[in-house]
């Protein structure tokens, strides 16, 4: 009788301690789930999701819309084989991931070697368009720190505009986060006809900055689809 209590006992705590081991497993997979959707989706936004929204959109009363490219990235393949192509890219966005998570702003996609965030979504922020700004000077500085180690000289091409939009996640599968709407257009518009190692300014992200950064004024520019409108280069913090 002895005997058979000690198996039974012995019996339970083996089972008890493979329950325990699968517990652990199924929170190690539930927090790399989390973590992978965190790296897709703003926090709050993965939260909805988790708690069961099937439909995420939003309606943002003020933003600031980022844009950047790297103009004739791709002619480096030249010089170098695809994969330490695709790897100095991987640097250099790095690099502005970690600029972007110290100042709290929202990474929303990469397409090719352009780059688009925003500040103030989705969460609202009063200083989004002062936080873009500083962010698009240290991505001009990343560009300069990273052609003196490739010994090739790499530009980059920045548009910001600030105004209402739309946020909201898209898709059943693959789904992502993204923004619609005038401002961001206008945005992208800045990037596009906008200099190298410039940072283009439209005038709604102009009054959101004037009294804390320097500007250079630009003529009026034809903007497709907007006509004739009064934008700015931003040169560095007052």
């Amino acid at each position: 009788l002895l005997s058979a209590r000690l198996n039974n006992a012995l019996e339970k705590k083996r089972l008890r301690d493979k329950e325990i081991k699968y517990q652990d497993k199924i929170k190690i997979e539930q927090k790399k789930s989390e973590n992978l959707l965190l790296n897709i989706l703003p926090s709050s936004t993965a939260s909805r999701l988790k708690s069961g929204e099937t439909l995420i959109a939003d309606d943002i009363e003020d933003a600031t819309v980022l844009f950047a490219d790297i103009p004739k990235f791709t002619s480096l393949s030249s010089r170098i084989t695809a994969k330490e192509l695709v790897m100095l890219l991987n640097t250099i966005f790095s690099k502005f991931d970690e600029i972007l998570s110290r100042y709290s702003l929202e990474k929303i996609k990469t397409i090719g070697d352009n780059y688009m965030l925003a500040g103030g979504i989705p969460n609202p922020n009063k200083d989004h368009a002062e936080l873009v700004a500083l962010m698009a000077l240290e991505m001009i500085d990343v560009m300069l720190e990273m052609s003196e180690k490739v010994n090739h000289k790499l530009e980059i091409r920045i548009g910001m505009n600030s105004g209402p939009l739309s946020a909201g996640v898209i898709g059943k599968k693959k789904f992502v986060y993204d923004l619609w709407g005038d401002t961001v257009n206008v945005a992208s518009r800045m990037e596009t006809s906008g200099k190298t190692n410039k940072i283009h300014v439209s005038e709604a992200s102009y009054q959101h900055l004037k009294d804390t950064f320097n500007f250079i004024k630009c003529d009026k520019m034809d903007i497709p689809g907007k006509g004739l409108m009064q934008t700015y280069y931003l040169t560095n913090k007052l």
